[in-house]
């Protein structure tokens, strides 16, 4: 049964009394939760007899059924039943993007493990070869970011976004390598498949996720980011800005663990680039 649909009334079929009693519901679902019949009918300036109609319209088989049901729906998280949309207007909705990313970038500096990221770094740039692993959308684009850092400081990685993949490549990774995993939430299943496997062939893994996960249990070198989210589910991910954050430290410090060989790489690059497309060396570094 999904209540939250029948509740939210999609398909136009509450009307009247049914109407009022699921916005009552959905204003305060906590609230009903804890109420009795009664308490819910004086709410609604309704009889508890229609209260119980209301709830076997919905498909329940009375109220205390109705309560039961309603209890599951919180499991996804309240502002997804009722999603909050505290901005509107482009002006609104830019200040409140840069105030996240401001904020996210200055919670994580508050936080950040500068020893891990040290360890980390010495422990990427002392390697002969780096796999990057991710799996969604965010920690694919996180790899995927490491990859494009790194390779211009003259280190061999290669990133993947493909749990088979990963797996495949744990069971085949050869001494001197590291292994740099990315989980915003720390429970990816496939993540900790793959650190287990490196664990046991003895090959180093760092993970950048939450503290205290399963990812992060199962890794060696942990950075970790602990961010709260907010209540706006139409708002992008403020946290992606704290872990590009990690990857730009993690960078530059494993670009000064070996200066000599970050400078020629990035000068190689940067000689193609001017030869090739710039002219000169006024733009970025790359594209």
């Amino acid at each position: 049964m999904d209540l939250f649909h029948a509740l939210s009334d999609e398909d136009g079929r509450l009307a009247g009394l049914d109407k009022k009693l699921a916005h009552l519901v959905l204003k305060d679902v906590e609230a009903v939760m804890n109420a009795s019949i009664s308490e819910l009918a004086e709410r609604a300036g309704v009889s508890p007899p229609t209260v119980t109609r209301f709830c076997r319209r919905l498909g329940c088989q009375g109220y205390s059924d109705f309560k039961v049901q309603l209890a599951k729906m919180p499991y996804v998280g309240l502002r997804y039943l009722v999603p909050e949309t505290p901005t509107a207007t482009p002006e609104e909705v830019a200040e409140d993007i840069v105030a996240k990313a401001q904020n996210a970038l200055f919670q994580f500096h508050r936080q950040i493990d500068l020893k891990a990221m040290n360890q980390a770094a010495h422990l990427l740039r002392g390697s002969e070869f780096i796999y990057a692993f991710g799996a969604s959308g965010n920690s694919a684009m996180i790899v995927n970011e490491l990859h494009n850092r790194l390779f211009r400081l003259g280190c061999r990685i290669n990133s993947s976004n493909d749990h088979n993949m990963n797996i495949m490549l744990s069971a085949s990774a050869l001494p001197g390598t590291v292994v740099f995993a990315s989980s915003f939430t720390g429970r990816d299943l496939g993540v900790v498949d793959c650190l287990d496997v490196l664990r046991k062939r003895a090959i180093p893994t760092i993970v950048i996720t939450q503290s205290g996960s399963p990812v992060a249990t199962a890794a060696d070198v942990v950075i970790p980011i602990d961010l709260p989210e907010g209540k706006n589910i139409f708002r992008p991910t403020s946290t992606r800005y704290a872990y590009l954050a990690a990857i730009d430290i993690l960078a530059n410090l494993v670009a000064y663990a070996d200066r000599g060989k970050a400078t020629k790489a990035l000068r190689n690059i940067k000689e193609e680039l001017v030869r090739r497309r710039d002219g000169d060396d006024r733009q970025v570094l790359g594209d």
